[in-house]
């Protein structure tokens, strides 16, 4: 069975960047580069808290693609 691919799109989350990054691929995929485009363009630490929320803000990209 196929890995239900995953999506998180910057542009729904405020920052004081307008962030326009949309990563999709499997869930840890993009929980990873999820968290080093936090790290590395909005300055945020890498924490265990970070992650989790991060991954609270994936979604299935079946589901997003229906919602834009």
């Amino acid at each position: 069975m196929a890995e239900h691919r995953k999506v998180i799109d910057c542009r729904r989350f405020p920052s004081e960047k307008s962030c326009s990054i949309v990563i999709s691929g499997t869930e840890d995929d993009v929980l990873d580069l999820a968290v080093l485009h936090a790290k590395t363009v909005h300055g945020h630490q890498e924490t265990p808290e970070l992650r989790e929320q991060i991954r609270s803000m994936l979604q299935d990209e079946d589901a997003a693609a229906e919602a834009a």
